[in-house]
Formats: C-alpha cells, sequence, structure tokens
C-alpha cells in the first residue's frame, strides 16, 4: 500500500489514527495499536515475508537482551553477522555471484530470490542497533520498544533511518500530552506538503524523463536537448519523491505523537559536494559517518588514509542504493569529488558562490544519470549525448509548468523543516491546505499509482 493512494490516506490511515487515539492514554494499548498497523500495512505489499520481518526483530532484540544481561560482546557482533548475512543473501546474492561468473568467462543463471520491501533500511537500523551496544548503549528492554521501533509503519519502508535511542524514549510519552494539537496541525501539513511533492511534482517530472531514460537503455542515440532534459528531469524527480516520502514520514509520526529526524535540506542550493551530503538524505549520511568514515579510520591518520576512506565509505553507500555496477560507480564518484572537496579546503582557496553552486549541480546532475541508468552502456550513451556529439536538437516538454514549478521550488523555495515549523498553525490555514488535499486525491484517483524511487533499494 503506497502512501499515495486514495486507499491509504481514507482508509488505513484514518483507521489506525482513530485507533491509536481511542487508547493513547495507554502505553501498552497504543503500542499494540501501531505494531499491529505497521504488520498489516508491511503484509499488504506481501504476507510472505512478515514471518521474516517479525522474526529477524525478535532475534536482535533477543541478541540484546542477551548482551544486557552478559555485558558479552559476542551478542552485539553476532547480531551484526546475523543482519550482514540477510542482507547479502537477499540483495547480493546474485549480483555477487553474476559478477564472479562474468570475471570468470562464465554465466550465471540468476537464482530467484524476491527481495522484501525495505530490507536495506530496517537492516540498516539493526546494524546500527548493535554497533551502539558494542559503544556502551544500553540495550532496548521491552519487546513492544523494539517491535515498534522496527517496526513502525511510516519509516519502516524507507526511512528516515532512525536510531533506537531517538524514538525509543518518545513512546513513554502520552501522546495527549500539551504538545497534542501542535503535533496534529504541524503533522498534518507535512504529510500533504509530502504528498503534492510526490503526487503534484515527482510523479509528473517521471512522464518526461522516463521515456527518455527508456530511449537510451534501447539503444536510441538521443540529442543534447534531450539528454539533458532527461538528466535535469530526473535530478528534480528524486529529490521530490524521496523527500515528498520523508516528509510525509514524519508528518504522520507526528499524527502519533513521535518526531524522526529530518532526512533533506534544500540540497539543490549547496555550494560543495560537502555540503550536498549534509543537506541530502541526512539520516543515511551520519550512518555513513559514524558507522563506516569513522570506524574505518576517518580522518585521523593522514590525508592518503582519508582519502581512501571516503572512497570506500561512499562506494559501499552506493552498493547499498542497488546491486549492480552503475551505484557502485556513482557512489565511487562522490567519494572522490568528496577528497577533492577535502584537499580543494586545505588549500585556502574560495570559488565565488554561484561558480561553486553550478560545479556542485553538474557534478550531481551528471552523477544522477549513472544511478538513473540501468547499466553502464545506457549511462554512457547518456553522458555521450548530453556533450552535444550526437547533435543539439531540441526537446519540447509536455509538461513545462510542472518542470519550471518543481526547479524554482529546488532552488529558492525553502525547506520542509522551514516551511513547516516557521508557520503557526491557525484556523484559517486549515481551509486552503483541505482544499489542496482534495485536488490532490482527485488527481490521484485519476493516475495509476507510482512506487516510490526508493521502495526499490
Amino acid at each position: 500500500m503506497l502512501f499515495s493512494t486514495q486507499g491509504f490516506l481514507l482508509g488505513f490511515l484514518p483507521a489506525t489514527l482513530i485507533l491509536f487515539h481511542l487508547c493513547a492514554r495507554r502505553r501498552t494499548a497504543r503500542q499494540v495499536v501501531l505494531v499491529g498497523a505497521s504488520l498489516v500495512f508491511y503484509g499488504m505489499w506481501d504476507w510472505r515475508f512478515v514471518p521474516a520481518l517479525v522474526g529477524l526483530t525478535l532475534a536482535n532484540w533477543g541478541l540484546g537482551r542477551a548482551w544486557g544481561a552478559t555485558g558479552q560482546r559476542a551478542w552485539p557482533v553476532a547480531g551484526l553477522v546475523l543482519n550482514l548475512l540477510v542482507l547479502g543473501a537477499f540483495k547480493y546474492a546474485n549480483f555477487l555471484t553474476d559478477s564472479i561468473a562474468t570475471a570468470l568467462g562464465r554465466h550465471h543463471t540468476a537464482w530467484a530470490i524476491a527481495l522484501p520491501l525495505g530490507v536495506s533500511f530496517f537492516v540498516f537500523q539493526k546494524i546500527a542497533y548493535h554497533a551502539d551496544l558494542l559503544r556502551g548503549a544500553r540495550p532496548v528492554r521491552s519487546v513492544l520498544d523494539f517491535l515498534e521501533f522496527v517496526t513502525f509503519f511510516p519509516q519502516l519502508i524507507a526511512g528516515p533511518i532512525v536510531r533506537h535511542s531517538e524514538i525509543v524514549p518518545q513512546f513513554e510519552t502520552d501522546p495527549h500530552g500539551p504538545a497534542l494539537w501542535e503535533n496534529l496541525s504541524r503533522g498534518s501539513m507535512l504529510l500533504l506538503l509530502g504528498l503534492a511533492k510526490k503526487v503534484a511534482l515527482a510523479d509528473s517530472l517521471a512522464r518526461v524523463c522516463t521515456p527518455l531514460f527508456d530511449q537510451a537503455a534501447q539503444g536510441a542515440s538521443l540529442n543534447m536537448a534531450q539528454a539533458w532534459l532527461a538528466a535535469i528531469s530526473y535530478s528534480l524527480e528524486i529529490f521530490f519523491d524521496f523527500s515528498g516520502y520523508s516528509d510525509m514520514a514524519i508528518g504522520m509520526a507526528l499524527l502519533f505523537g513521535l518526531r524522526l529526524p529530518f532526512n533533506f535540506d534544500a540540497p539543490y542550493r549547496a555550494t560543495s559536494i560537502r555540503a550536498f551530503w549534509q543537506r541530502w538524505h541526512m539520516t543515511l549520511s551520519r550512518f555513513l559517518r559514524d558507522y563506516l568514515y569513522i570506524p574505518l579510520g576517518g580522518n585521523r591518520k593522514g590525508m592518503p588514509r582519508q582519502i581512501a576512506n571516503l572512497v570506500a565509505t561512499m562506494a559501499l553507500g552506493g552498493l547499498w542504493h542497488g546491486a549492480g555496477w552503475t551505484f557502485v560507480a556513482w557512489g565511487t564518484l562522490h567519494g572522490a569529488a568528496l577528497s577533492v572537496n577535502h584537499v580543494w579546503r586545505r588549500t585556502g582557496i574560495r570559488l565565488a558562490a554561484p561558480l561553486a553552486w553550478a560545479a556542485t549541480m553538474l557534478f550531481v546532475i551528471l552523477g544522477w544519470v549513472l544511478f538513473r541508468a540501468p547499466d553502464i552502456p545506457t549511462a554512457t550513451r547518456m553522458l555521450r549525448a548530453m556533450t552535444g556529439l550526437q547533435g543539439v536538437g531540441r526537446a519540447p516538454v509536455h509538461d513545462a509548468a510542472v518542470f519550471w514549478i518543481a526547479l524554482a521550488v529546488a532552488l529558492v523555495g525553502p525547506s520542509s523543516q522551514n516551511a513547516v515549523w516557521r508557520m503557526r498553525p491557525t484556523p484559517l490555514l486549515a481551509v486552503p491546505a483541505g482544499i489542496a488535499f482534495v485536488l490532490l486525491l482527485l488527481l490521484i484517483g485519476g493516475r495509476i499509482p507510482d512506487v516510490f524511487i526508493y521502495f526499490q533499494f
């Protein structure tokens, strides 16, 4: 069930909210409602994976309890190994086997392995949990707390990547406390804002870039105008698609009295690649920093080692996004760019802000071509077309208004955090918000819903 469907917005979400708030004063009851609703939500994608999700969650909880009882490092280490094996088996078994077979000049027939939806996100949560235990964190004591932490449906499929220390303490807070109406109003506005990003902008932009990328994948030669239109449209699509999902997730969490970390902060206004990663998918950026880059040595062992750590961290971050060499190449390029950024900063030379922004965005857009392309040959065709070697040509935009509105919002619009938290909730604001919600529902009803891009990861 997608967030951006009428069934979810008019059926599942209101029913869950009503049940939750009817028993909100009783902690166990409200947690049972949320865990049960989350498992129903996940099961509506594929019921076969619900026992696996619950079983893996209980196993990780048990390992945490064993650590708390004995203090033996073997338990969280076992948790790390367990989760890495699960991720490797489901997501990377075919990719690694096929890569080895290709290197040996052989053919690998792909195994029929169904990828559980959201496996990368909820496995990363558990990896962070066990890594924190090794650093001395206190384990989660209640099985209900741990189940709610892992399965909470707004962030179950595509994040934000939430740490147990951020959300579990909030389970004690009475959702009907003094912040109730502020949470409901701000949460509703974030939900509406995210829905608008997804339905009105991202899904419309997909209809511009997808046919062009499909042509390139089929071997067609695009002209320069078409290639740049495809690249820029996809850069906007993935931003509004994922930031829209994140806004909806954070907004829904507020409706239940819980606060999740923000995930985006106007990334396309960044004037360096380092600043871009401080603004883009921020919960993943901090995960990679805290659980990969710093344990590898960070910047503590000299510049050559720092560069190697950056490239390795971002290459693994790229691989986390997808089991394909395009993702590895994308992550590696970003690691190299971050390394150049660090070396450049040490020189003390500063580019003018407009020039720094232009260089950053050029790199980001070119990188998104690799990220979007299904394979290296398609990415090569797209990048070649962007140079103009296949003709300049023209590329009429069918949804020109949407394209320019999206570009303006991405470049000069406020971040979701600023837009919602600086806005004072008032009854007058509810009227246009309600009208916008109805219009978006009508727009949803006239389309086949598009799955969020990050659901495939």
